[in-house]
């Protein structure tokens, strides 16, 4: 899934592009309203993240130009000016939420994953319900969530993606290799370690004891599995 993200400030652009890959998304840059409606074009992005106050046109007009066209792709602003005017302007033009600078990360995650849910129901409607069960969780890819019981699980698309192959290659070894081309892309590079800790972290959402895994067991040197019966 695709991300533009538009910001006048390199160190706000790296700082959200470096949690957004965390998560899974593609992510597309531009820090000026001009790049960002060229790259909104030729790119065709799943999501945007707008700033308002650019360069040579601001977040409100790029807001504007893109709704005249699109009326459905999600839009959230991510801006400083925080006075309840800025806010109640953004949503009139047609963003789905307004986030103010200095954010949180748990919030911002929290409402890019509510939007990110919306777009894969647009997409696929059709197959909003379909769900896997490993063990105990019942895994629901197009809702970035996993069931335990009464307890809702939000997950990322990265980590739906990790259960997807793991769930898939039941009972068979998936290595870090498959898992890194699988969930990442065999065009980026990323490391070993960066799936262990992805899969540390999984691990403390889903596991009764992250421990003392049942779900995603190690398999020492080589990668992971899931085995259907031990689960």
């Amino acid at each position: 899934m695709k991300v533009l993200t538009a910001d006048n400030n390199p160190e706000t652009l790296d700082f959200l592009g470096e949690i957004l890959r965390k998560e899974g998304f593609t992510i597309l840059t531009a820090e000026s309203g001009s790049e960002a409606l060229a790259v909104y074009e030729a790119e065709s992005p799943d999501f945007i993240c707008l700033d308002i106050m650019m360069p040579d046109q601001n977040g409100y007009d790029v807001c504007r130009e893109i709704r005249r066209s699109n009326t459905e792709i999600p839009i959230i602003f991510i801006s400083s000016k925080s006075e309840p005017v800025d806010k109640i302007l953004g949503l009139e033009l047609g963003a789905d939420d307004y986030i103010t600078k200095p954010f949180d990360i748990g919030e911002v995650m929290a409402r890019i994953r509510a939007v990110a849910r919306r777009c894969i129901s647009r997409k696929k409607p059709e197959t909003v319900n379909e769900s896997f069960k490993m063990g105990p969780i019942e895994v629901f890819p197009n809702q970035l969530r996993a069931y335990k019981g009464e307890q809702v699980i939000d997950l990322s698309l990265r980590e739906v993606k990790i259960l997807t192959i793991l769930y898939d290659k039941k009972n068979n070894v998936v290595t870090r290799d498959d898992l890194l081309d699988y969930c990442w892309g065999a065009h980026i590079m990323a490391e070993s370690r960066t799936v262990d800790w992805h899969i540390s972290q999984l691990r403390k959402s889903i596991e009764d004891d992250p421990k003392n895994p049942l779900l995603i067991k190690t398999v020492h040197g080589v990668g992971y599995k899931y085995e259907e019966d031990a689960a």
